[in-house]
């Protein structure tokens, strides 16, 4: 019997912790305007979006919230495969059936590129959104804020976080998620408002 209330604790603390993040260096919504949803990629070897990616998408598409929204995929190539916005882009397209506004950044290799690459994509949007697990999600966010305050000033929540997603992953992300964390500055982990 106490194993199963570890193992309830664990996952409660993995809950809130991936939940806490995914609020973490956004403001409240807003309707209307011009947004921008902006999908990280993760390390896709093939010409198909691997799981990860398959999540991303969906995640970075269920958080549309309006008709003048862009949805800017953005990854390099990884190893010698096609470039992970391409991957993305392709899966959201004909496996997910979206046809609207699509964008591709696809020279980059890491988080920091990620967000220094589609700064120039951002510039003339009322909100920006960053789909992705919850603590990278803020990690890029985060970097939004060092780059850009202006920009980081637009950041609201993406859909990325829905209770009991990836349920019995999510003790692993959460401590994944810490030890990625762990240079960003105090108030960048903790802020809920820039």
């Amino acid at each position: 019997m106490r194993a199963v209330w570890v193992v309830a604790g664990i996952l409660a603390w993995s809950e809130w912790l991936n939940r806490r993040w995914s609020r973490t260096l956004v403001a409240p919504g807003g309707d209307g305007g011009a947004e921008a949803v902006v999908v990280l990629g993760y390390r896709n070897r093939g010409p198909t979006a691997n799981a990860v990616n398959r999540w991303r998408v969906r995640a970075g598409l269920r958080s549309l919230a309006g008709s003048d929204t862009r949805v800017i995929f953005s990854g390099g190539a990884f190893a010698d495969g096609p470039a992970e916005a391409q991957v993305m882009a392709d899966y959201a397209e004909r496996v997910l059936g979206y046809s609207g506004r699509v964008l591709l950044e696809d020279r980059s290799r890491t988080t920091w590129e990620n967000v220094t690459n589609v700064i120039p994509l951002l510039e003339d949007v009322d909100r920006v959104k960053i789909a992705s697990q919850p603590a990278h999600a803020l990690k890029a966010r985060a970097y939004l804020r060092r780059r850009r305050p202006d920009l980081a000033a637009k950041l609201v929540a993406a859909d990325d976080y829905r209770v009991g997603e990836w349920l019995l992953l999510k003790p692993l992300l959460a401590l994944y998620g810490l030890w990625t964390l762990r240079r960003l500055e105090p108030g960048e982990r903790n802020a809920r408002r820039s």
